[in-house]
């Protein structure tokens, strides 16, 4: 039986550890997403989901929905919200490395940008909040995400 990103989420909240292996924060990207879990990226969200929502259809915040982020041109994936300057210069697509880039400093990925969040320091975090937004839509197509491109029952077994 499979859990729904909710229902997993509700079932992480009352622990504080990391589900997985332990995976170094300076561990190489492919490795990290190899390691990830996405339902610890769905306890992490609930840090996001002060201002990004992530349903299908579901309204903007004070930030935008990013369901199908990933795969998308960056401040186009929802038509609605009123993206920065600096964000729109930042330009190019919403790839795992970029992403990663992003969650772990939004300020140095683009300065002025109105994110105000500090990032996540550790990256086998910011793999797992990754490996929620690729099970969250979009079109996954490079090289930085294929290590998500299996899937977790391949990685789990389960």
């Amino acid at each position: 039986m499979s859990l729904s990103i909710m229902q997993a989420a509700l079932l992480m909240a009352c622990t504080d550890q990391r589900p997985h292996a332990p995976v170094s924060s300076d561990t190489p990207l492919p490795q990290r997403l190899a390691a990830a879990d996405p339902t610890n990226g769905a306890r992490l969200f609930r840090q996001c989901a002060a201002c990004h929502s992530l349903g299908v259809g579901t309204g903007d915040r004070d930030g935008p929905n990013l369901w199908a982020v990933l795969g998308a041109a960056v401040a186009t994936n929802s038509p609605r919200f009123a993206y920065t300057a600096a964000l729109k210069r930042a330009g190019g697509r919403w790839t795992c490395e970029r992403m990663d880039a992003w969650l772990a400093d939004p300020g140095r990925f683009a300065p002025g940008s109105a994110m105000a969040f500090p990032g996540l320091s550790d990256g086998a975090d910011r793999a797992d909040v990754i490996a929620l937004l690729a099970q969250s839509g979009g079109t996954i197509t490079d090289a930085s995400c294929r290590a998500l491109a299996v899937g977790p029952d391949a990685r789990t077994g389960m």
